[in-house]
């Protein structure tokens, strides 16, 4: 089973989803953390049935950070 990493957003109406190091729009919403999550699973079950697991074979580890920037407006 591969690893990905997988971000998810809380938004005021919902939560997004999406995992870093795939080509493409694979995305997942829903009104929980777990339904976002749930939703972004099943997103990249569909993109691995089109696009064949060997697509995200070559997906080398990535590194996050996140990082806040305060600036003057």
């Amino acid at each position: 089973m591969k690893q990905l990493k997988i971000v998810i957003e809380k938004h005021s109406d919902g939560y997004v989803a999406y995992p870093l190091g795939i080509d493409g729009a694979v995305v997942g919403q829903g009104n929980t953390y777990e339904a976002a999550l749930a939703d972004v699973k099943s997103a990249i079950a569909c993109y691995i049935d089109v696009f064949g697991e060997e697509n995200l074979a070559d997906t080398a580890p990535i590194e996050v950070f996140i990082a806040e920037a305060g600036i003057g407006v």
